[in-house]
């Protein structure tokens, strides 16, 4: 019922001066509703246009079909904010109120129907690049340790470290997730220098360790990573991994002639024996692109007689020069793009220095419903997939830049 108050008011011409009697209501009247607006998961934004008549609003109530309890923004301006725990996917309608101390005005009509953003499930992989591998002695035919792999997380079938898969995450249409690919980190040339360390891979909060450099002869000792780099022959000590992400290199070993495998994000370096290079640690196998891939296996060590082989999942080889008096470097060979692979490390000949091969780049790759759809900002290289088994992939190659969904 509305609330009324009574003014007096002469009137010219009436008999004996009778004043004529006005009501004038001071109950706000019925706003005029706009077309509301998602802005995020929980808050829809309301316009309104205030009634001309009616008394002078002090605020505004908004009430929700379906119910349910809203926090309104303070004030009068449109628009106003509704922000509330929606149900994801359920149509909502709105109508506003005018408020004063009098009373609570009546209701606009119906807003048009809006469906507050609801979160997106989104798996994913993050590896990042690969250390490069050692150089070998440049006086005598002596191998250097292989680069241990980026360190590799992931939401689905494995994870590095042999740790326990992470939780997907619950991101927000509309809004920007930022993305970095590390890239492989340079194999060495000189004995007086380690292998090179990879570059972090990113999504959101999330971040994959770079893979650690291969010992060489002056600095023997593998680098610490996401997988540890592989040690020089029996002079120096692995590089440690990182937990959850990958294993360590190869330690010191019976080899005084070779280098020792670098760390994989499956399992840890190899360690040289007589004048042969060990193998790298073996890589992750995860089905997040819909079939079994391996990625970052950490590189081959190398010796004077024989390389060791990259760790499967992109892991380089290791270089061979097959005796001191040969004058033929034997390089080792880098690892595998956007797979996180470590390099191989390098032997050199007494008259000429050998190179270890580069860690292959890191990759991100995601995976959602296929109800939605990537929009891959600019600074990133990568392609959305078809839809397949009720999810869509991203895979990012390359560079660094924001991602966000519709």
């Amino acid at each position: 019922m509305s609330i009324r108050r009574a003014q007096d008011e002469r009137i010219e011409g009436t008999p004996d001066g009778l004043n004529a009697v006005t009501e004038i209501s001071d109950v706000p009247d019925a706003p005029t509703i706009g077309t509301p607006t998602v802005t995020s998961a929980t808050v829809v934004s309301v316009p309104f246009t205030a009634a001309a008549t009616g008394g002078a609003p002090t605020s505004y109530s908004i009430v929700s079909n379906p119910s349910i309890a809203i926090t309104t923004q303070a004030g009068t301006s449109s628009p106003l904010t509704a922000t509330g725990t929606y149900v994801n996917g359920t149509a909502y309608t709105f109508t506003i109120a005018g408020v004063n101390s009098t009373a609570t005005g009546p209701a606009s009509s119906s807003s048009t129907p809006v469906t507050p953003l609801s979160t997106i499930t989104v798996d994913y992989l993050v590896v990042a690049g690969g250390g490069g591998g050692g150089a070998g002695s440049q006086s005598f035919a002596l191998g250097g340790g292989g680069g241990g792999a980026g360190g590799l997380r992931s939401t689905v079938t494995a994870t590095g470290g042999g740790g326990t898969l992470e939780t997907a995450l619950e991101l927000t249409p509309s809004t920007n997730y930022s993305v970095t690919i590390g890239a492989g980190g340079a194999g060495s040339n000189s004995v007086n220098s380690t292998g090179g360390l990879g570059t972090n891979s990113s999504f959101s909060d999330v971040s994959s360790t770079r893979g650690g450099g291969g010992g060489s002869r002056s600095n023997a000792s593998g680098v610490a990573g996401g997988s540890g780099g592989g040690a020089f022959c029996t002079g120096g000590s692995a590089g440690a991994g990182t937990a959850n992400q990958g294993y360590a290199g190869g330690g010191v070993a019976s080899g005084t002639n070779s280098g020792n495998g670098g760390g994989g994000a499956g399992g840890a370096g190899g360690g040289a024996g007589g004048n042969s290079g060990a193998g790298g640690g073996a890589g992750v196998s995860t089905s997040i692109t819909g079939s079994s891939v391996t990625y970052a296996g950490g590189g081959g060590g190398s010796g004077r007689d024989s390389g060791g082989g990259g760790g499967s999942g992109g892991g380089g080889n290791g270089g061979a020069t097959f005796g001191a008096g040969d004058p033929t470097p034997g390089n080792g060979s880098s690892g595998t793009p956007n797979t996180g692979g470590g390099g191989g490390a390098c032997a050199n000949a007494a008259t000429a220095a050998g190179v270890g091969g580069n860690g292959g780049s890191g990759v991100v790759i995601l995976r959602y419903p296929d109800t939605k759809t990537i929009t891959i900002g600019a600074g990133l290289t990568g392609t959305e997939s078809a839809a397949s088994g009720g999810y869509k992939r991203a895979t990012i190659t390359a560079g660094t830049g924001n991602v966000s969904w519709s």
